[in-house]
């Protein structure tokens, strides 16, 4: 069955490349597949076709067909699931960190797509070819609650939720630094950094992003923080964090470990950072109407050993910094 979707171009998005600017749509992969459903006309501006150039103007309607997915190629694969609910339209999944949700360039096997598709024998089409089933993502090294659709009802159900943003999803994150308030907001939208396409960044011309934090517990040189999110963007936690000046704990991509940070800690601390090879992010609790029973559900996953570890050896240390809300 093929989808359907449009954008009509606002002011703030006029002049970018219509391939750099549909590369971020959530039904599309990456910037290449722009260019080829650019090429056979499954994408199209005011009813014409255009070339990947092509620089959008405020009021344009981009139209959007993804084709029926093809017959899936992937081979079926046994491995972990941490499954904390399963019925006949939708699992819930505890991902690991470490597992790539999707095959991409580089993760052609050992994905969750490849557990998942040996776990349900027909999963193959739902959503598409490379990720059947899967609705929304988790970055490789986050961990935590993950849905995932088992036929198209539940599928399109739960696409819907996400688009319309009201999906619960909270999270916990050790970062580097103390906030001097208790709670707060960002709102700030998010796009592609310009010369590192790996990389999100506070951007006008992105996509607007809000994330609603809050300190659970203050440490020396670092804090726990809940945060609830409002939108869904790639790498939206942890490029608000950094915004702020509060990497996450162990990430390589947005954050780095200061020596100044570091020097006063004691050893077991140190210790246990220097084995924290991921940043400090978690999906704690996911929340979604079921999609055939209209019930309201929400599932919560336990806090990984990993930073289980390193909050248990925070609060040894320092138990006069700790403050729960």
């Amino acid at each position: 069955m093929e989808h359907e979707h449009h954008h009509t171009i606002a002011d703030t998005d006029a002049n970018q490349r219509i391939d750099k600017f549909l590369a971020t749509d959530e039904f599309i992969t990456s910037r290449a597949e722009v260019q080829r459903l650019l090429k056979s006309g499954d994408i199209t501006v005011n009813q014409l076709c255009v070339n990947p150039s092509y620089k959008l103007r405020a009021g344009d309607l981009v139209r959007i067909v993804l084709p029926e997915p093809e017959l899936l190629d992937l081979v079926p694969e046994q491995g972990p699931l941490d499954i904390l609910y399963e019925d006949a339209n939708l699992l819930v999944i505890n991902k690991a960190a470490g597992v790539v949700v999707h095959p991409a360039p580089g993760h052609n096997s050992g994905t969750l797509v490849h557990f998942l598709m040996h776990h349900c024998k027909d999963l193959a089409g739902i959503g598409g070819v490379q990720r059947p089933g899967i609705v929304h993502r988790l970055d490789k090294d986050t961990s935590g609650t993950l849905v995932v659709a088992k036929n198209d009802i539940a599928h399109q159900s739960l696409v819907e939720q996400f688009k319309v943003h009201s999906i619960h999803r909270q999270y916990i994150a050790l970062v580097w630094g103390v906030p001097m308030m208790s709670s707060g907001t960002i709102s700030a939208a998010i796009g592609r950094n310009p010369n590192n396409r790996k990389k999100m960044g506070l951007n006008e011309r992105g996509k607007h992003a809000v994330t609603h934090w809050r300190v659970l517990e203050r440490f020396q040189n670092c804090a726990l923080l809940s945060c609830t999110l409002e939108t869904g963007r790639t790498h939206q936690i942890r490029t608000h964090l950094t915004s702020m000046g509060f990497p996450l704990i162990g990430d390589q991509q947005y954050g780095t470990s200061p020596l100044h940070r570091l020097k006063n800690l004691p050893g077991p601390v140190k210790q246990q950072l220097s084995q924290l090879h991921r940043q400090a992010l978690h999906a704690q609790e996911l929340g979604f109407i079921h999609p055939v029973s209209q019930d309201y559900m929400k599932f919560s996953a336990p806090v990984p050993e990993d930073m289980s570890l390193l909050l248990d050896i925070l609060r040894k240390f320092h138990p006069n910094h700790m403050l729960r809300n």
